[in-house]
């Protein structure tokens, strides 16, 4: 008599999974356009945006600050960001911004959880994504 129900939830447990699957699609789409964009910029640009100075990682932070998404595409923008010569501390500290840091979502942010909250959440992610940049540096040339 278990038979019938475990096709049953067989059914629908495929249905559930294909239907994910379709609803990751664009994520994935997009995913691969962002990859394609940042492939297409020239390294010039990135040599004239970072000097390996300390201001670096400020200005991966901010790119990343402008530019939300979600951790899945920062990882893979990260590759393809140290695959064009881009330094860790800049790709860390956009990584982390990147998933942090929402200055697109503020408004929104702001409505929901208030003003004083969204300012402070998204300042103090800022700061410590700088500081978990140098860190993360540290800890690899440390090893």
């Amino acid at each position: 008599m278990k038979k019938p129900k475990d096709k049953i939830s067989t059914k629908n447990a495929l249905f559930k999974s294909g239907r994910e699957i379709l609803n990751l699609l664009p994520l994935l789409f997009s995913m691969l356009m962002l990859i394609g964009l940042i492939s297409l910029i020239p390294k010039s640009l990135y040599l004239k945006l970072f000097n390996d100075n300390f201001l670096d990682p400020v200005i991966g932070a901010i790119i990343g600050s402008i530019s939300v998404g979600n951790p899945v595409t920062s990882y893979i923008l990260g590759g393809e960001m140290f695959l064009q010569g881009i330094s860790l501390i800049v790709i860390t500290a956009f990584i982390v911004t990147w998933v942090t840091v929402g200055i697109i979502q503020l408004p929104l942010e702001i409505k929901t959880f208030g003003k004083k909250f969204a300012i402070t959440r998204n300042i103090l992610s800022f700061l410590i994504a700088i500081i978990v940049s140098i860190l993360v540096v540290l800890t690899y040339n440390f090893i």
